[in-house]
């Protein structure tokens, strides 16, 4: 492990520390623990997670992956990004077939899953009646993704799940100071926009409504993955 490898490490923790420790939000705190307890049947037998859910990832990841926010009984239940839900099965077998995940499932945080060369987080932590954080409560959260893409200066892909974290991103990077075009280009599966250093990469979110639907499918959410890959060289080249 590098030093600077080590530094990032400490400051990730630092920053997961502050994330499951935030109560900004009085809605989300009140839904997300009200979740937690009610608890949906299948997972009666379960502890819920409850909390805001941090980042996770490879500390060396060159490819950011942002997405909305927690869904209530997946990364709400399990404390972990796209665990334990329908989203994440799409997700994290797309990530392992692009050889960026180490196993194609993801049940729970102790399942053995590692990433490579990726993190995954997105524009809200905390999971969000009807999936919808309002303006606000993203903008809460916005210091803790500033603070990741910090971290990741060196990443040089994001590929943004959905529309709506593809705006929040343009929104964030162009009030940091990054060149984003006037109009920004429109949202849409497949899109790509080179932003100095990064490219922004769009995807149609893994969600039910898309997925049962055929508007995203597999073949279109792989080659979203083997462009990132490419991009980068390979993961973890």
């Amino acid at each position: 492990m590098t030093a600077s490898t080590a530094r990032r490490i400490e400051a990730i923790e630092r920053l997961e520390a502050d994330v499951v420790a935030c109560r900004l939000c009085p809605r989300l705190v009140e839904w997300r623990e009200r979740v937690a307890r009610e608890k949906r049947a299948a997972f009666r037998e379960e502890t819920y997670w409850g909390r805001p859910v941090p980042g996770f990832g490879d500390p060396d990841a060159r490819l950011l992956i942002l997405g909305l926010a927690p869904a209530a009984h997946g990364a709400n239940r399990t404390g972990r990004m796209f665990t334990g839900d329908r989203s994440g099965d799409w997700l994290y077998r797309a990530l392992h077939r692009a050889g960026f995940a180490s196993q194609p499932n993801a049940v729970d945080r102790d399942d053995g899953l590692r990433l490579r060369d990726c993190w995954i987080t997105a524009t809200a932590r905390c999971a969000p009646p009807a999936n919808k954080p309002t303006p606000e409560e993203r903008d809460n959260c916005r210091d803790y993704l500033e603070r990741e893409l910090d971290l990741f200066e060196d990443a040089r892909v994001i590929v943004t799940l959905g529309g709506l974290a593809f705006s929040a991103l343009l929104r964030v990077l162009r009030e940091r100071g990054v060149a984003v075009p006037r109009p920004a280009p429109k949202f849409g599966h497949g899109v790509e926009l080179e932003l100095e250093a990064r490219t922004v990469l769009c995807s149609y979110h893994p969600s039910q409504q898309n997925t049962f639907t055929g508007t995203l499918t597999e073949p279109m959410f792989d080659a979203v993955w083997r462009r990132a890959a490419e991009l980068l060289g390979g993961a973890g080249a």
